[in-house]
């Protein structure tokens, strides 16, 4: 039977019985790599179970029903994997990561700003992460600024109120305990927005640091996104 020569559908054959199979296998397809989400491109065991239609870009090492399969896309099709070669340019959404991703040929990269033939890019990313604040005077955050970050700014949102005898709080990194704003509110859904003048870079993994205003924290929680611009080297030779 026939396929198609970038989605693989099968073609009707001249004559062909019970062509509703076919063509429903296609759409099927279709469906699944129309708009497509990824589940994740890291998991090597293939699910237990998955819902019709859903799509897992297959790692090196896959065992199980995955097993040689890797490059290929498995998709979830009539109660079976089904697979799929992608071609160079495809693009999907990587659900694990939240990201918008590209297939260069070899493996999905979150889609860059800009990219060269040699796999260098420029890549705008955002990491997020919760925190949950310490009895004291200041809490350092357990999650870093990744190193090699050129951070644009810091925004943050309060999950859990602020208790403690402090009015307000600040937030910045050890050396500039400011860098990212002060008198920070301390309610649910209190929010900040940190921006640099001039964008800072981090050569090493360095915690964000909350400071207390007027008193000291008790507890609460926060949450966190380090706006940043991240570059990928050369592939290598």
């Amino acid at each position: 039977m026939g396929e198609t020569a970038r989605l693989g559908l099968p073609l009707v054959e001249g004559g062909q019985a019970q062509k509703h199979v076919t063509v429903n296998e296609a759409f099927a397809r279709l469906d699944a790599l129309g708009q497509l989400v990824l589940q994740s491109a890291a998991v090597t065991l293939p699910p237990g179970a998955a819902a019709e239609g859903q799509v897992w870009a297959v790692p090196a090492g896959a065992v199980s029903a995955w097993a040689g399969q890797a490059g290929r896309l498995a998709v979830w099709l009539n109660g079976g994997w089904d697979f799929v070669t992608p071609e160079t340019g495809w693009q999907a959404w990587l659900a694990s990561e939240g990201a918008p991703v590209v297939f260069d040929g070899t493996a999905w990269r979150v889609r860059a700003a800009a990219e060269g033939l040699s796999g260098a890019a420029l890549r705008w990313d955002i990491v997020e992460f919760d925190h949950v604040i310490g009895a004291g005077a200041t809490s350092d955050t357990a999650v870093p600024i990744p190193a090699q970050s050129l951070v644009l700014g810091i925004t943050c949102r309060v999950t859990g109120a602020i208790t403690g005898t402090l009015g307000s709080w600040r937030l910045g990194v050890a050396g500039s305990d400011d860098r990212y704003g002060s008198g920070l509110g301390l309610s649910l859904n209190a929010w900040g927005r940190g921006l640099t003048g001039t964008p800072v870079t981090y050569y090493g993994d360095t915690a964000l640091r909350l400071t207390a205003e007027g008193g000291v924290f008790a507890g609460g929680s926060v949450r966190f996104a380090v706006h940043r611009a991240v570059l990928d080297l050369p592939e290598a030779v």
